[in-house]
């Protein structure tokens, strides 16, 4: 079983949030709610392939920082950039100065376009994917699931780039497609209850 953590209100928390106080808010406000919104869908596909092969934390510290640099992520925008641009993204000290993750968010913003143009939003095909409930029996037990696998290999069909299963299932657990918080974390049924009254696109 996942472990869990004291939060500053006492209630307990999914354990990752003990190893970093910045955690609690982003866990009690936004992990796990669901999203609908294209340029937050798209933001979050992009920070988490940013963080392959580094830590969460590293990359929340550094969100504002992306944010400015790739104008609020917004893939109509980001769709235009030009070499010049991941030029001047490489001397960004306050990202992460990898050309190829750099060249792939680029990328990704284009293929974001023809999603929108195909499904009507990105918001729609994406949530196409989400998982059924007994996909993940035990919350924070994988790390992949058939779903995000199945979703990984449809962008990377498209296009995609830097969108394996882990970072598509990541992307999942925090956009909402799935509930992944501890049982007994005073957070799950929050997200529970969202889930509940949300709008499928």
């Amino acid at each position: 079983m996942p472990s869990l953590t004291p939060g500053p209100d006492g209630r307990p928390r999914c354990g990752w949030c003990g190893d970093y106080a910045p955690f609690f808010p982003y866990h009690d406000h936004e992990w796990g709610f669901p999203v609908d919104d294209d340029i937050r869908l798209f933001e979050k596909l992009c920070l988490e392939s940013f963080q392959s092969g580094l830590s969460w934390r590293t990359i929340l510290d550094k969100r504002e920082n992306f944010r400015a640099a790739f104008d609020g992520f917004d893939f109509n925008r980001m769709a235009t950039f030009s070499e010049a641009d991941v030029d001047r993204l490489l001397q960004n000290a306050g990202i992460i100065r990898h050309r190829g993750k750099i060249e792939a968010v680029i990328n990704n913003a284009a293929r974001a376009q023809e999603i929108v143009r195909d499904f009507g939003s990105l918001a729609r095909f994406l949530w196409s994917y989400e998982p059924p409930e007994e996909e993940i029996p035990v919350p924070q037990s994988l790390t992949t699931s058939p779903s995000s696998h199945a979703l990984s290999k449809d962008l990377k069909k498209r296009g995609w780039k830097f969108v394996g299963p882990t970072t598509v299932f990541a992307f999942m657990q925090s956009m909402g497609l799935v509930n992944d918080h501890a049982e007994g974390c005073a957070t799950r049924a929050e997200v529970d209850a969202a889930r509940a009254a949300f709008k499928r696109p």
